[in-house]
């Protein structure tokens, strides 16, 4: 662990991209039993939105911080620091071109969450002009899309942050209904999550220009009643919104702090890139810049193989150091080693004698003294 001190806590950083078909952590929250083992070995659990949010469902845990992605690049870059914080006011800001039912779903859900979480929503906002998203695929299969006023985002937010004092930033955008192929296949657990990458984008363009949490939730008429959802995408079937678990994430996602023109700016329990002990990723997925910059400061990179996605990012090929899991069970006992200072690979039945460094002299005894 090189000069890490043992006076902080033990920080690991789960990365699932988004859009890539991930066979966990492709879905609706799929991921998030990954997340609370973390939690039982990690003082801090660094993840993302895609990771924590199940639709309907989420699941509180105090130890664990939601950045969302663009934000989690510059923190592995060591631009930002992570501040975290004990409640965010939240600005909803909702997509002009949402139609009136769907509208008020959202409104619905956003007032549950203030009576039953009893979360901290400044009024709402409502875009200038319809966001206009739509979706397509790149040539790796991941998925993508285009927002048509991608200003008007811009715009709303500053008002937020300006007039309203938001601390971080909801938003709902209509996205197309029609049901695809694509759609198909990721309900059955045979595709990519159609909208991520376009969800992307939004949460990108506004945590990029403020610096400031934010996160998606899509606006989309119910799909037909199906018997042949998968479990893992089974929680983005259970009602007509998804805005219930970016609400609960973003009420306590830490605020980024600016320390790229030095350490002036950080507080005592501020998180910075160098304070981050392991980051765990698909083994075919390590070529994202928080993978790579990580990969820099001595923090152990983990893969894990059987999380197979559409990515060809090996880390043989990118010439990284890693660790290899075979799964994210196995995963666990490699990070529950390392934080006790044990090395791993020592927990086999055998183990190979200590041998001499090639440049000194060989003994298979003890030198004449």
């Amino acid at each position: 662990m090189g000069d890490r001190s043992f006076d902080r806590p033990y920080t690991v950083a789960l990365i699932v991209p988004t859009g890539i078909g991930a066979t966990i952590g492709g879905y609706a929250g799929d991921a998030l039993p990954i997340a609370r083992a973390i939690s039982a070995i990690a003082d801090v659990t660094i993840t993302h939105p895609n990771v924590l949010n199940g639709a309907q469902l989420y699941w509180p845990m105090d130890s664990t911080l939601y950045v969302e992605g663009y934000g989690l690049d510059q923190v592995a870059a060591g631009r930002w620091a992570l501040r975290p914080v004990h409640q965010n006011p939240i600005t909803l800001i909702l997509d002009a071109g949402i139609e009136p039912d769907l509208w008020l779903r959202q409104l619905q859900a956003a007032n549950a969450a203030r009576a039953t979480l009893g979360l901290d929503l400044t009024p709402y906002l409502v875009t200038d002009q319809p966001l206009g998203v739509s979706l397509s695929r790149s040539p790796s299969g991941a998925s993508w899309g285009t927002v048509e006023n991608l200003d008007s985002l811009l715009r709303a937010a500053d008002t937020a942050i300006s007039e309203l004092g938001a601390g971080a930033i909801a938003v709902v955008a209509r996205f197309p209904d029609e049901e695809t192929a694509a759609d198909q296949a990721y309900r059955s657990g045979n595709g990519v999550d159609p909208i991520a990458g376009a969800e992307a984008i939004l949460s990108h363009a506004v945590v990029r220009e403020f610096r400031i949490p934010c996160a998606h939730a899509p606006a989309l008429a119910p799909w037909d009643l199906s018997p042949d959802v998968v479990p893992r995408a089974a929680a983005e079937e259970l009602g007509y919104t998804f805005l219930n678990c970016v609400l609960a994430g973003l009420s306590r996602a830490p605020q980024f702090v600016d320390i790229s023109t030095g350490e002036g700016s950080r507080r005592p329990g501020d998180i910075a890139a160098g304070e981050v002990d392991a980051v765990i990723v698909p083994e075919s997925a390590c070529g994202g810049a928080a993978v790579l910059h990580w990969s820099g400061t001595g923090a152990k990179i983990i893969t894990v193989a059987d999380n197979a996605t559409q990515m060809q990012a090996f880390p043989k090929t990118l010439n990284l150091s890693v660790w290899s899991a075979r799964s994210y069970l196995e995963a666990l006992g490699l990070l529950a080693a390392h934080r006790g200072g044990i090395n791993p690979f020592h927990l086999q039945p055998s183990l190979s004698p200590l041998v001499a460094h090639q440049s000194s002299p060989a003994h298979t005894a003890p030198p004449n003294v």
